[in-house]
């Protein structure tokens, strides 16, 4: 694939939507989330993302916490498909 994501496995959606003015809208916490994320996330994605994660926990701290698990559980997933089982962070050597 061409383009600026690499070479990956996982779905690809194209933008409606002014990304930076959605990225500028969320919290500082989930920017500063976003701005060291392994994934090429959407502002919206991360924020449906999250605002479920808090739900669930009832803690913002957590909440990232479970974003960090997600993104591992998406890289062990595309990792698997893109370099093959025995990549280091494939879905079958990651802990789950």
């Amino acid at each position: 694939m061409a383009g600026n994501r690499g070479t990956t496995s996982l779905k690809l959606k194209r933008r409606s939507e002014d990304p930076m003015r959605e990225y500028d809208r969320l919290p500082a916490e989930l920017r500063a989330w976003l701005a060291s994320a392994i994934l090429p996330w959407r502002p919206r994605s991360v924020r449906r993302a999250f605002d479920k994660a808090v739900a669930r926990t009832s803690d913002r701290a957590s909440a990232l916490q479970e974003l960090n698990r997600l993104q591992e559980r998406l890289v062990a997933k595309d990792a698997g498909k893109v370099w093959g089982r025995d990549h280091p962070r494939a879905a079958d050597k990651v802990d789950q």
